[in-house]
């Protein structure tokens, strides 16, 4: 059986997903009504901006609870590597 593991973010996440399907929608409609291209692309952008704001919020939750849960009782040394981690992924 497959672990249940929900973060708070999921709301947010799912917004933006929302957001993205419904960017992705009027792609659709714009290509059925051969829209300019440029005018396609513009908002294709704008999908692929949501999809990877939504996958950012989702890794930095993930990264932000699961591993300091996972730290818990390392050693200092270990558990401030890890922060460095953490924090240069903010510039993924």
């Amino acid at each position: 059986m497959e672990h249940v593991h929900a973060h708070p973010s999921y709301d947010t996440v799912v917004k933006r997903l929302r957001r993205a399907n419904g960017h992705l929608h009027n792609v659709i409609g714009m290509m059925e009504a051969e829209r300019p291209c440029a005018d396609i692309a513009q908002q294709l952008q704008a999908v692929e901006r949501a999809i990877q704001a939504a996958k950012r919020v989702l890794v930095h939750e993930h990264l932000d609870h699961c591993l300091d849960d996972a730290m818990q009782g390392q050693p200092a040394k270990v558990r401030a590597r890890m922060r460095e981690f953490k924090d240069i992924t903010k510039y993924l």
